[in-house]
């Protein structure tokens, strides 16, 4: 879902974007700007090959259906050792909602509401997040989204914050994957948050 939707809105702003995964046939896109390389993320080595000569990364890894959450912190530490090799490359990572603060102290991954089959996933997230933190020589950025999102409409219209979850006048807290791409991109070609988490939401 998030993907597909970064590679849109990097098309739409006119970048030629190199797609990375295992799977060739899921990476596949007809658009002649699109460029398919197979490479494994959890692989320092191919993740260097893949960014050397980017100006920017962009990661929407998960976990695929079934798998461990833990593979976020083994991809994060292999983005971070990889593009330690690649040179000056920044990374942009999608990331997770639920160590966004909603109080002082208390993570929405805490609260009695949060669903307990997403908790395993929210944990990995912020412990990748942590990996992002720690690194050193890395120019990252991490991009929460809103508590919920899901496919919707492209508005280019949001606000933005820093490790708080953002919500609306009637307690609600959601962004549309096609405009939290339109946020990273923003973040991509114009760096504001640079070493920093930040969130969207409307």
């Amino acid at each position: 879902m998030i993907g597909q939707r970064i590679l849109r809105e990097a098309l739409r702003r006119g970048h030629t974007v190199v797609v990375a995964g295992r799977d060739p046939a899921r990476l596949a896109n007809p658009d002649a700007r699109v460029i398919v390389r197979v490479a494994d993320i959890l692989d320092p080595a191919a993740v260097a090959a893949v960014a050397k000569g980017q100006a920017a990364l962009i990661s929407a890894v998960g976990p695929t259906q079934g798998g461990p959450p833990s593979m976020l912190v083994e991809a994060a530490r292999a983005l971070v050792a990889g593009l330690g090799q690649a040179g000056r490359v920044r990374l942009l990572v999608a990331g997770g909602a639920g160590s966004l603060e909603v109080a002082p102290g208390v993570q929405l991954l805490e609260t009695p509401d949060f669903p307990p089959s997403d908790r395993a996933l929210a944990i990995a997230h912020r412990d990748a997040l942590d990996v992002y933190r720690t690194a050193h020589g890395i120019d990252w950025t991490y991009l929460s989204p809103a508590a919920q999102i899901e496919p919707g409409e492209r508005t280019g219209q949001f606000r933005t914050g820093q490790s708080q979850l953002l919500m609306d006048g009637k307690g609600a807290s959601r962004i549309s994957a096609e405009d939290f791409a339109v946020a990273l991109l923003d973040e991509a070609e114009g760096p504001r948050h640079v070493r920093q988490r930040f969130t969207v939401a409307y």
